[in-house]
């Protein structure tokens, strides 16, 4: 499947497509590939998943593919809300069990428990999980204020020196998430959250972020064509060569 446009913006690779569908499709055959090279060298691959709009026709058209060994697949997240359950409608956990882990049974599903009672223990307990083998592959999305996972401009460090801390999300975050439909009302949605740090993001083998749609377009462009800064923590993975921004024709636009 052909792209309409690739090409370079510092050492970040930039793909367009047609359509979302298109890049999801594509993206998917990607994964695949990489999965099986990953898996024919080592005995387990890594890999530490986004969640949110952006990710969910990739992930049909990924678990569609099928032939990926996935009891040799281990799972990490990058992100979770603080004080909300596992069985909550908008947790990451209930994401990420209903359209990957209980249809595929990867190796293992690390789960950030956001819902602890000890929120600094659990920053550290998975930091340390983390640790115990590369990550080999790392998916984002991109937040319209240009974070990546819940690294917002006003937390984001680019040295930082936790590979998992707890955050003030953002009002225009909140706003977001409220927006698209996750939570009632937007005093229901959680001021603090869990996430995984931008220099632990940027220690996968490869990362692909998807950022499709309309409403991207304006962060795109800032990403891409603005200063490398924390206003737009998404900027940083133009220091980034294992890294690939998909987008389609819309987010595209102002390009």
């Amino acid at each position: 499947m052909s792209t309409a446009k690739t090409f370079r913006v510092d050492a970040l690779l930039v793909q367009v497509y047609h359509s979302e569908a298109d890049m999801a499709q594509n993206v998917a055959e990607i994964t695949y590939q990489y999965l099986q090279y990953i898996l024919k060298w080592q005995e387990t691959a890594t890999v530490l998943l986004a969640t949110g709009n952006s990710q969910i026709k990739f992930l049909q058209a990924l678990l569609g593919l099928g032939q990926i060994d996935w009891s040799r697949i281990i799972c990490f997240h990058l992100d979770e809300y603080l004080g909300i359950s596992a069985e909550h409608p908008a947790s990451f956990r209930h994401y990420l069990r209903h359209r990957v882990e209980s249809l595929v049974l990867p190796k293992q599903f690390h789960y950030i428990e956001g819902d602890t009672l000890q929120p600094l223990a659990e920053c550290d307990r998975y930091s340390k999980l983390l640790q115990t083998q590369p990550i080999d592959l790392c998916f984002l999305g991109l937040g319209e204020n240009g974070h990546i996972a819940f690294n917002e401009p006003s937390v984001a460090n680019f040295q930082d020196s936790y590979k998992v801390k707890l955050v003030k999300l953002e009002a225009a975050n909140r706003q977001q998430q409220f927006r698209q439909g996750h939570f009632p009302t937007l005093e229901s949605v959680p001021e603090y959250a869990f996430t995984v740090t931008i220099p632990q993001i940027c220690t996968a083998k490869q990362i692909i972020c998807l950022a499709p749609e309309k409403r991207k377009a304006k962060v795109v462009k800032e990403m891409l064509h603005g200063e490398i800064t924390t206003n737009c923590p998404a900027s940083f993975l133009r220091h980034q060569p294992q890294a690939t921004l998909f987008l389609d024709r819309d987010s595209a636009s102002l390009l």
